[in-house]
């Protein structure tokens, strides 16, 4: 990487002075595998035998011994299908009319929850108001 500087004279004028160039350097992306290189590379850690094998494989690969270790956990856990990568991130925003549909049959089904309890209170003071009547007109028609 080579090191960009810009000569600018200094303020009493006598010699350049170097600053270095402002220019954002990009950000490296991370590397991913897919699941047949993770397995290959697990298969291979396990065939080595001698001492030092295991290191020689992650320095020629670039790799760390936590990679292997987490890769060997995930193929005893699954196979190949769980060294496959996982996306990172938050998950995809859902279709905004989905989100609002099922917010509005949650509300549908707590309104019909509190509709039938308000027309079994209104069942129940209707009877008690015909109790009420029939003792009242009873007592009437006894006096």
């Amino acid at each position: 990487m080579s090191d960009k500087r810009t000569f600018i004279t200094s303020p009493n004028g006598s010699e350049p002075v170097a600053h270095p160039e402002p220019e954002v350097v990009p950000k490296a992306a991370r590397r991913t595998y897919s699941a047949d290189y993770k397995l290959c590379i697990v298969e291979e850690a396990d065939q080595c035998t001698e001492r030092g094998q295991i290191g020689a494989l992650l320095r020629r690969e670039g790799l760390y011994a936590s990679q292997l270790a987490t890769w060997r956990r995930r193929r005893d856990a699954g196979g190949l299908q769980a060294l496959k990568s996982k996306k990172l991130g938050r998950k995809p925003r859902k279709d905004t009319r989905q989100v609002e549909i099922a917010a509005l049959r949650r509300e549908n089904e707590r309104l019909q929850k509190q509709l039938q309890q308000a027309e079994l209170i209104i069942g129940a003071q209707k009877k008690l108001a015909e109790a009420l009547e029939q003792t009242l007109t009873g007592s009437e028609d006894e006096s």
